[in-house]
């Protein structure tokens, strides 16, 4: 039965490392800035298909690893790593602002972890599956929910898009799709809405924006034509998954569990993300850190209670590096979808 397990093991590794789910970004310069060392404790606090994850696990070869994901198909990978590398990964279910009631309950405290990694925004496997929603090019329900069902009761795309007032999906379009469309957008919701049927699959949302943006032709980072409705889906990831408080908190935290001494890398997708993660590592943090919404269609409130505010002010990041890291060329030829990442390394101070 041992000898069985362990080809098992053997073979499923061999798998992930030719067929990954998600080929994680700026693998190099991920391991550079956290020196991950032997006997150390790494938290990967965006596991998803565990791809840095196993870098890690591959440097060193006896680190802990505590692996966090809010998506429990990421959470199912987790737990098939830790059957690959056991009693060296501790699988955790859950979003950063859960982190702190995970890591009592596994007996970790403050000033006790050596690394920490952030990468920001969706993995690929989530764009890849037609029924998570968060595609374009994947019809299936608008959903886009990164806890998927763990949270029943949590809105959906679809459900913000057929109760939001046409003010307040302006506001979601605008703030957190940067879409200079949006009040022409947000109209052609509402209109059809009331005239047709509320929208509900990835394609109907994506052929509405295009008919309301017909005449326009955009380009991505690598000069490739791109969707019109790309800016419309990112807000409505963003709203419906309140990621970018949900990262105030993951970077607070991280000081919070951080050793001194310890490292944080932080890799960020669009500006939104990397404007936050910037103000909090150089000590710029303002007062509206969130750029939040708190509309009434889904639980996006602040979170800035007093402790969380307190935590902010305390925090101390020495950067190290002088300049923000992009993606090697090679890496965007080879990875298109690596084309927007941008790489943060601190080490904490105090």
């Amino acid at each position: 039965m041992l000898y069985r397990n362990s080809i098992f093991r053997l073979v499923r590794h061999y798998s992930a490392e030719l067929n990954p789910p998600h080929k994680p970004v700026m693998v190099d310069e991920v391991l550079q800035y956290l020196k991950p060392e032997s006997g150390e404790t790494c938290l990967d606090m965006t596991f998803g298909a565990g791809g840095h994850s196993r870098k890690l696990l591959q440097k060193c070869p006896d680190i802990k690893l505590l692996a966090l994901d809010r998506d429990p198909i990421a959470h199912q990978h987790a737990q098939n790593l830790c059957e690959e590398y056991p009693n060296r990964v501790v699988p955790m279910l859950g979003r950063f602002s859960e982190l702190n009631e995970l890591l009592k309950a596994k007996g970790i405290g403050p000033n006790s972890i050596d690394c920490i990694l952030l990468d920001l925004g969706c993995s690929s496997m989530q764009f890849d599956n037609g029924e998570r929603g968060f595609s374009i090019s994947c019809n299936g329900p608008l959903d886009m929910r990164m806890d998927g069902n763990r949270l029943p009761d949590s809105y959906t795309a679809a459900d913000v898009l057929a109760k939001a007032t046409e003010e307040d999906l302006y506001k979601i379009i605008k703030v957190y799709g940067e879409e200079k469309q949006a009040r022409k957008i947000a109209r052609a919701i509402i209109e059809a809405r009331y005239l047709f049927k509320p929208l509900t699959t990835t394609e109907e949302l994506a052929d509405l924006v295009r008919s309301v943006c017909d005449e326009e032709y955009r380009l991505d980072k690598l000069q490739r034509k791109s969707h019109v409705a790309t800016k419309t889906f990112q807000a409505l990831r963003i709203f419906v998954n309140n990621e970018l408080n949900e990262i105030n908190y993951a970077l607070v935290l991280a000081h919070y569990y951080l050793k001194i001494g310890g490292r944080i890398v932080s890799i960020s997708f669009h500006s939104l993300e990397d404007t936050i993660v910037k103000r909090h590592l150089t000590g710029n943090v303002l007062e509206n850190t969130a750029n939040a919404l708190p509309l009434k269609y889904n639980n996006c409130s602040s979170y800035l209670e007093q402790g969380f505010i307190e935590g902010i002010q305390r925090t101390k990041w020495k950067m190290l590096h002088q300049h923000v890291l992009l993606p090697r060329y090679e890496e965007v030829e080879e990875n298109p979808r690596s084309r927007s990442a941008k790489l943060r390394a601190a080490v904490k101070i105090i």
